[in-house]
């Protein structure tokens, strides 16, 4: 599939999270996710070993019993913060306007997720949980760089996605609908996958990089 006309910048900078804008309606070929999965699997990963798996399904059933998991993770998460709110607490940096408009889409994606056309699921060998710190960085700096691959090979043809991890909750559930071996990989999200409504995203509200930014040591206040 032709991408369309993007600058190497508005690429970076327009491939935003995606849930309301994704067209339900319209189907996704096969061969355009192949395509942008090829392009993902060009990523950097440790020792360039590969040791990802990617499920993809489009099977209505199947992304019907998805949808329903996704639905119980998210009962069981609220359960949680009703317990110890302070999971949630990530603090405010003063641009958090939104917050409203990102939950309402959170949750439109969720009661629609069995409508959306295509359901992708990358998946690290082994359970990263039982392993030290440097494993378990080396295995997640191999996944997420193609898992922003992806995201940006889906922007640009016209398609959008968001890397998804509340079923995450329920993993050895979902392993089971897809027959996954639960004990042998670990699940690294799910990306809900749809042509987009429109192809108009711009830049979005971020804090500049001065505001994070440490050199050379930490500082607690930076100009």
């Amino acid at each position: 599939m032709p991408a369309i006309d993007l600058s190497i910048d508005e690429l970076l900078t327009t491939t935003r999270n995606v849930r309301k804008r994704l067209d339900l309606e319209r189907p996704v070929e096969r061969e355009v996710v192949e395509e942008c999965l090829d392009l993902a699997l060009q990523a950097p990963n440790g020792s360039n070993q590969q040791t990802w798996e990617w499920m993809v399904i489009d099977d209505p059933e199947t992304r019907r019993q998805l949808a329903e998991i996704n639905r119980d993770a998210l009962a069981h998460f609220m359960g949680l913060l009703d317990e110890k709110p302070e999971l949630l607490s990530g603090g405010d940096i003063g641009r958090n306007e939104r917050m409203g408009q990102i939950s309402e889409s959170v949750y439109f994606l969720i009661e629609h997720m069995a409508q959306v056309p295509v359901l992708v699921i990358p998946l690290m060998r082994g359970k990263v949980e039982r392993q030290n710190v440097f494993y378990q960085a080396s295995q997640w700096g191999s996944i997420l760089p193609a898992a922003w691959g992806f995201m940006l090979a889906l922007r640009s043809r016209g398609l959008g996605s968001a890397l998804t991890t509340l079923h995450l909750w329920k993993e050895e559930q979902a392993a089971e609908v897809l027959g996954i071996p639960y004990a042998d990989y670990t699940q690294a999200g799910l990306f809900p996958v749809a042509y987009t409504k429109g192809l108009d995203f711009r830049p979005a509200q971020r804090r500049p990089a001065r505001e994070v930014m440490h050199w050379n040591a930490w500082q607690e206040k930076r100009p």
